[in-house]
């Protein structure tokens, strides 16, 4: 009786009562929502990099769609290894799709490398209740971890000068598109708000290194 009357007491009556909901602090709730809103953004990534690069998708297993990637990568329990990319993940499968001796599929492993990044700052975890840890200093780490990875798309070029993945393009191409940067500006904002907001709520205090976006410097999580 007690569950069906918070139910009922429910702003939204269409959102239907979890009873895990009880388990979640306010904080909780703030962390679950910047995951959810970063993994959109994320997979909104690694569509837009397929759709610039088909090239790459056709070097993917035979018989392997979008929606196969996006499981893959954000599907839960988290998956960290594929034989693909020799068991790389995180930083490790960031440098793998600019290494020049990679033949296999590098959207694939420029997006392991940010889904890895992302996954780790939040322990592998989809969602938060109250008394699991979380640590400020890895979310502000992602965040660096996601400037350097934006500078790597936007710069690294193959021994013939071409981008070894294509992005953003600029008004000499005919076009302007900006959008991936946007993206970008999305996911790093979150994870520096979100750092922010832990480190105030448990009175903790964030060692901030100096990190611009050319740099190439990849942070531990």
């Amino acid at each position: 009786m007690l569950l069906t009357a918070i139910a009922g007491c429910s702003g939204n009556p269409n959102q239907r009562f979890r009873l895990e909901s009880l388990a979640k602090s306010e904080l909780d709730m703030v962390i679950d929502a910047h995951l959810n809103q970063t993994n959109t953004e994320a997979t909104a990534l690694l569509n837009k990099l397929y759709k610039r690069n088909p090239k790459e998708f056709n070097k993917a297993p035979h018989n392997t769609s979008a929606a196969t990637r996006i499981n893959q990568l954000f599907g839960f329990p988290r998956q960290v290894q594929f034989n693909e990319l020799g068991d790389k993940y995180a930083n490790s499968a960031l440098q793998l799709a600019f290494d020049p001796n990679f033949k296999g599929d590098r959207v694939f492993a420029y997006m392991t490398g940010i889904a890895g990044i992302l996954h780790s700052s939040y322990n592998f975890q989809s969602e938060f209740f109250m008394l699991d840890p979380i640590n400020e200093q890895k979310i502000y780490n992602s965040a660096r971890n996601l400037e350097t990875a934006s500078w790597l798309l936007n710069n690294r070029k193959d021994s013939q000068g071409k981008l070894y993945i294509l992005s953003n393009s600029n008004a000499h191409e005919g076009t302007l598109n900006l959008s991936y940067e946007r993206l970008f500006g999305k996911l790093i904002a979150s994870q520096d708000v979100l750092a922010d907001i832990i480190a105030n709520r448990n009175n903790r205090t964030i060692n901030k290194v100096l990190h611009g976006f050319a740099s190439t410097t990849l942070l531990p999580l």
